[in-house]
């Protein structure tokens, strides 16, 4: 046989037997505006309308900004879907109070929604302090928050220049509200009235708020339980899109601490409410999402390079991860 066959050949029968590190990325995938935030995010809107939306009942409020929709039972999505993050904020009411779990961009007028959906007296919570659930907090007067420095510094206000990213080309493809300046947009300051902290409850009247701190995608994130309804909000902490372990401010072993935790209240609630693009999902996924951290520190997961960052992809959620952050 020829050398160079002979050598050929025996190169061809060693890679057959060595498979491909699992470490190694399945492709490279960069955005050419929505940067940071995982594969294939420019042109986002082509999922619009989101079908799982159409399961509920839909409330008309003024404005074309909010889409509203009754999600249980005296439970309110205020859903934003004309800018990239999709965030929803959530109107829970008592027989006495309601809460607002976050407050969105601060594109539209949040407080004029809340008034056409309730009469009564109504507090903020934030599940956490990034500028798309804190946007319309300072149209309210009373507000629940952390007493952390995190919380502090995102309290005081974001400038104009830190947010203008956000409606940059690409973020956004509905008319903003009229009245609305783009140039001039950014994250007011505003005062929390109230600190909360691990195991506190909040008393709307015949429903009883738990909150849980549930820290990984930002440093003050928490979610809130409501046990007698079987419900869990959890904030960024969970949604149908890819999670963020990588930026600012984030934290991947606490977030994976945080997924076993939540993946052991399973049992206690039947639906998880979720911050972004779609509202309710099974409870199923907080196991999905413990199981998934738990895949990606073994090494086995399948990822794509993305702006410099892992994305793991999971199927119905993926998980963003820095470069370099764990080793394998």
């Amino acid at each position: 046989m020829p050398l160079m066959l002979l050598i050929m050949l025996t190169c061809m029968a060693c890679q057959s037997d060595d498979p491909s590190p699992a470490s190694g990325p399945a492709a490279v995938v960069d955005n050419d505006q929505v940067e940071n935030r995982g594969a294939g995010k420019d042109d986002w809107w082509n999922a619009l309308p989101r079908p799982e939306w159409s399961a509920f009942e839909r409330i008309d409020v003024a404005g074309h900004w909010f889409e509203v929709y009754r999600v249980r039972d005296r439970v309110y999505a205020i859903y934003e879907p004309g800018q990239f993050e999709e965030v929803i904020s959530f109107l829970i009411e008592g027989d006495e109070r309601a809460l607002l779990f976050d407050t969105g961009l601060g594109i539209g007028d949040i407080g004029a929604v809340v008034d056409e959906l309730t009469d009564l007296d109504v507090a903020v919570l934030n599940s956490h302090t990034h500028y798309d659930h804190i946007g319309g907090n300072y149209q309210f007067d009373s507000i629940y928050g952390r007493d952390t420095g995190y919380t502090k510094a995102r309290a005081a206000g974001t400038d104009t220049a830190t947010v203008a990213e956000f409606l940059s080309p690409g973020w956004v493809w509905k008319d903003l509200p009229e009245g609305f300046d783009a140039d001039t947009y950014r994250i007011r300051p505003f005062d929390i009235s109230t600190i909360v902290g691990e195991g506190d409850t909040i008393d709307l009247g015949g429903r009883t708020l738990e909150v849980l701190l549930t820290p990984g995608h930002a440093p003050d994130a928490l979610c809130l339980i409501d046990r007698g309804n079987r419900l869990l909000f959890v904030g960024d902490t969970f949604y149908l899109a890819p999670l963020y372990t990588h930026i600012e401010g984030s934290d991947y072993s606490a977030y994976a601490d945080t997924a076993a935790r939540l993946a052991a209240l399973a049992a206690d609630v039947d639906t998880v409410m979720t911050a972004h693009n779609v509202p309710v999902v099974s409870s199923d996924y907080l196991a999905e999402l413990d199981a998934a951290f738990d895949t990606i520190a073994a090494g086995s997961g399948d990822y794509v390079q993305t702006d410099g960052n892992r994305e793991y992809d999971f199927g119905d959620f993926s998980v963003i991860v820095r470069e370099g952050e764990i080793e394998n």
